[in-house]
């Protein structure tokens, strides 16, 4: 019993301390999104053979608003499968956030973005250049940005935002306690130990967390590798495939069901060989 109250407490307090540092991160994206995010989405559509480009730096930005724009906007034939993977591998959802609020770890945060849009834009003309034929299927020009909340009215910035930071908090709270629960349980070695660490196939089970559409995925493994439990090789290849919701939009919006799980195969593949690539490199 102590030792639950000791886990509960440290949780408490490590999340608290994260609190003041959320909500500020979260104003400022959701003050970025309420003013440029119809601007990104007609530069998404003009930018061509730049698309991977923009594609991956616009993805790099906190929040999977950029993802979800990302898959309408390929639904209605405006952007390239290329374009539209680089915005899903720069995705890191709530990630960048989560570091930022563990001030130890600010440093860490301009190392993984670069090497996530470094990833992105590789990997987009990759696509464009060998693989598109094969996976994407030729589409009519639909509307811009149907469906993707760029022109959704808010009631201001301060509410979307508090919802947004209490919602992180609430999962970082539950995945923190459990976290510390088992680390006090099991040991940190042993944890890493049943996620494959000091393996190259860590990033393989990193990776599939990542698949899961919600921002809980981006809490757990950042979590997981704040706490020493997976690798930085680790935590990239699961963020490259933490697009968010935006997989959810692709299905929902792109009809192709055979086309949407071979963009879901190629971000899968991508992200692991990213991952293994930097583990052996490490």
């Amino acid at each position: 019993m102590e030792m639950l109250l000791d886990v509960i407490i440290d949780t408490c307090l490590d999340c608290l301390k994260m609190l003041p540092f959320l909500f500020v991160a979260f104003l400022m994206i959701e003050a970025l999104e309420h003013y440029s995010s119809e601007f990104t989405a007609k530069l998404l559509a003009k930018v061509g053979k730049a698309g991977p480009i923009v594609g991956a730096i616009a993805g790099c930005v906190p929040q999977c608003g950029f993802s979800v724009m990302a898959a309408n906007l390929y639904a209605g034939g405006i952007v390239s499968v290329g374009t539209l993977l680089s915005v899903f591998i720069a995705t890191s959802d709530e990630a960048i956030l989560i570091i930022l609020g563990n001030p130890d770890y600010i440093g860490e945060v301009g190392t993984l973005l670069i090497t996530k849009v470094v990833i992105a834009i590789v990997a987009g003309y990759i696509i464009d250049i060998f693989f598109r034929e094969k996976i994407s299927v030729r589409k009519e020009n639909g509307n811009l940005c149907h469906d993707c909340g760029c022109h959704n009215d808010h009631a201001g910035i301060m509410k979307p935002a508090w919802n947004h930071t209490v919602k992180i908090f609430v999962y970082l709270l539950i995945f923190t306690g459990i976290l510390n629960l088992c680390i006090e349980v099991l040991g940190i070695d042993r944890l890493s130990a049943i996620l494959l660490g000091n393996t190259i196939f860590q990033p393989v089970i990193a990776a599939i967390i990542g698949l899961i559409p919600n921002c809980a995925a981006s809490v757990i493994l950042t979590q997981l590798y704040l706490s020493g439990a997976i690798s930085f090789a680790s935590v990239i290849a699961g963020l490259c495939t933490g697009a968010g919701i935006g997989l959810v939009v692709l299905f929902r919006m792109n009809h192709n069901k055979k086309e949407n799980f071979k963009i879901l195969g190629a971000l899968y593949v991508i992200a692991v060989i990213a991952g293994i690539i930097l583990e052996i490199g490490m």
